[in-house]
């Protein structure tokens, strides 16, 4: 859970960095622009509430690399999450006991996972890995960034940039100029981000068990707190919760416009079916779960770009904005990470992954 409300304060004229986005990406930028650079004003506007996209509905699983792998480059993500979270003494229940791959064939003689899913699935092996509360986080970060004197702004929609220089946003009827901005909007506001012929939104959905007893998780192979994804297809995710519940995560709602995301109901239509059949697939994994009963239902906004690469690049129209986003699923860890790295390409010390 999100426990974290912005100081009210009326929006500038004027400020050296403007931030597009209230989730990790954003957040984390905002704290660290502050940090590396507090004689520069930074400002954070978001459409809604802090989190309210994917950082607020993500199942807090937190993995080494991309969606698409290692990428050049890139460094050791976990590494550098663990950092920032001591750094920003942040309290978010970061665990890295690992992670199990699993899949169905060439698997591990001693997986401690035994379920059976399109055919037996296995552990084929255990990767760097782990968990955070991903209200914790967005609330850490949040109040980590306002500590430093960065600005924040619910409800305040970007509708509109000009890319002159110095840049114009229009925001709530006003007009903010900034010097550089960053976008972190991931699946919204595509045509601002300029990501709308390079990336696809979609809405994923998930599951929450009711607690679980040891012996459940043991027989189970869960008892360890490792989080796990499959290798292969059909996909399935999940995690152990502080209360022994198990969050198992798969489907896509496919979208033709990222505006539909606002309007997807995890009690109606297509997200509807696709949770019923993720239910009776969980209850089909092991004899454990055959009556299991589920507490919490809920998805979230996903953008996949291509190849399963995360965008993290200057934007076509000006070299002074910054777009971030399209994690696929892998945003846990690495938005945060890269959230410190865009700083840096902000305030000219780096350059952008892409």
């Amino acid at each position: 859970m999100i426990s974290f409300s912005p100081e009210k304060g009326p929006i500038p004229k004027e400020v050296d960095f403007a931030i597009v986005g209230g989730g990790f990406s954003g957040l984390s930028a905002a704290a660290w622009l502050r940090r590396f650079e507090p004689s520069k004003s930074v400002a954070l506007f978001e459409s809604a509430n802090v989190g309210a996209g994917s950082s607020g509905h993500t199942g807090g699983m937190a993995l080494s690399e991309t969606a698409a792998g290692p990428l050049p480059g890139l460094g050791d993500v976990l590494a550098g999450l663990s950092e920032i979270v001591k750094e920003m003494s942040l309290d978010c229940d970061l665990q890295l006991p690992g992670a199990w791959e699993l899949g169905r064939k060439d698997y591990l003689p001693d997986s401690p996972i035994a379920w059976t899913d399109s055919g037996d699935l296995r552990a084929v092996s255990a990767v760097p890995g782990g968990t955070i509360d991903p209200g914790k986080m967005v609330s850490g970060l949040a109040r980590s960034a306002q500590a430093l004197g960065a600005q924040m702004f619910e409800n305040a929609t970007i509708k509109h940039i000009e890319f002159q220089q110095p840049l114009r946003l229009h925001v709530n009827g006003g007009v903010v100029v900034a010097q550089k901005v960053l976008l972190a909007t991931n699946a919204m506001s595509l045509e601002m981000s300029g990501l709308v012929e390079r990336a696809q939104p979609k809405f994923t959905l998930a599951l929450a068990t009711e607690p679980l007893g040891e012996v459940q998780l043991g027989t189970l192979g869960l008892a360890s707190g490792k989080p796990f994804y499959t290798i292969d297809f059909p996909y399935l995710w999940g995690r152990l919760l502080p209360d022994r519940g198990v969050i198992f995560g798969s489907g896509l709602v496919h979208l033709k416009d990222w505006r539909e995301l606002e309007d997807v109901d995890v009690t109606a239509g297509q997200a509807r079916v696709l949770l019923g059949q993720l239910e009776k697939r969980i209850r089909g994994l092991h004899p454990a779960l055959h009556s299991v009963e589920f507490t919490h239902r809920w998805g979230g906004p996903i953008l996949i770009a291509d190849q399963w690469k995360p965008v993290f690049a200057l934007h076509p129209q000006s070299p002074h904005v910054v777009v971030m986003g399209a994690y696929s699923g892998h945003g846990v860890a690495l938005s945060v990470y890269l959230g410190r790295w865009a700083a840096q390409v902000m305030l000219g010390r780096r350059k952008p992954l892409e």
